[in-house]
C-alpha cells in the first residue's frame, strides 16, 4: 500500500528520505504470512535511486543508520523482529556498496545478509568439522552491490547464498547476476524462500522447515 508513495514521492523525485522496514523475513515467526515481509529486499532493489541495506546485527544496524544519515538520497534499511546474536564486537566501518569477509575459506563461499549471517557462520563452523573450508561474506549493502567481492569468492568454485526472504530478486539474484555478468564458472545454490509463502510458527522452526538454518 505504501509502495506507490515510495516510488513516486521518494525515489522518482530522488528525495533525501530514509526508510526502515521491520518484521523482515520468516523469523518474524508467529505473526504468519500477513506479518512476514519476505519480498521487501527484492522489491526495493528493483526501484531506481533506492539504496538497500540489510544489517546483520545491532552494531551493523548502527553503522548502516549512520551511513544513511551521511549519504544523500533515498535509502531503505531492513531490520528483523527477533533478537539476533552479535556478529561484531563493536560498530564496524561501513560504506554502501561494500561487503565484508567475516571468515576466510578456500573450498567454498557462503554469501549472506541480515539475520542469516549468524546461520552462515554456524554452517561454516560445522562444515569445518567435515573437512570443508568455507568463507563467509556478509553483504549488508544489497544496492549498491559489491560485485567485486562476490567475484573473488565465486572463483573458489562453489557459492551458497543465504537470505531470509524470497530468492527471486534479492541477494541470491544479485549474486547470480554478478557471477553471470563476470562469466565466472562456479556452482551456485540459493537458500531462501523459493516462490512460496511461509506460515505461522516459531522462528527457529520455520527456518529449519524451509531449509534456511545452519543445518
Amino acid at each position: 500500500r505504501s509502495l506507490d508513495q515510495i516510488k513516486i514521492s521518494v525515489c522518482y523525485s530522488d528525495t533525501n528520505v530514509k526508510l526502515v522496514g521491520s518484521h523482515g523475513g520468516i523469523s518474524t515467526g508467529d505473526d504468519g504470512t500477513t506479518g512476514q515481509s519476505v519480498f521487501d529486499i527484492a522489491v526495493a532493489r528493483a526501484i531506481p535511486n533506492l539504496n538497500v541495506l540489510v544489517p546483520a546485527d545491532y552494531y551493523e544496524t548502527v553503522a548502516c543508520t549512520r551511513a544513511m544519515y551521511e549519504n544523500y538520497g533515498p535509502f531503505f534499511m531492513r531490520t528483523c523482529r527477533e533478537k539476533t546474536e552479535a556478529i561484531y564486537e563493536g560498530v564496524p566501518e561501513f560504506k554502501p556498496g561494500k561487503a565484508t569477509v567475516l571468515r576466510e575459506g578456500r573450498d567454498a563461499a557462503i554469501i549472506a545478509c541480515g539475520s542469516l549471517v549468524q546461520e552462515a557462520l554456524k554452517a561454516a563452523k560445522s562444515l569445518e568439522t567435515m573437512g570443508i573450508s568455507a568463507s563467509v561474506l556478509n553483504c549488508p549493502s544489497i544496492k549498491p552491490f559489491d560485485a567485486k567481492a562476490v567475484e573473488k569468492e565465486a572463483k573458489k568454485g562453489m557459492v551458497v547464498t543465504a537470505e531470509d526472504g524470497v530468492i527471486q530478486g534479492g541477494l541470491g539474484s544479485a549474486v547470480a547476476e554478478a557471477i553471470a555478468e563476470n562469466r565466472i564458472g562456479c556452482r551456485l545454490s540459493r537458500i531462501g524462500l523459493d516462490n512460496t509463502f511461509a506460515e505461522s510458527g516459531k522462528a527457529s522452526e520455520l527456518l529449519a522447515k524451509y531449509g534456511m538454518d545452519a543445518a
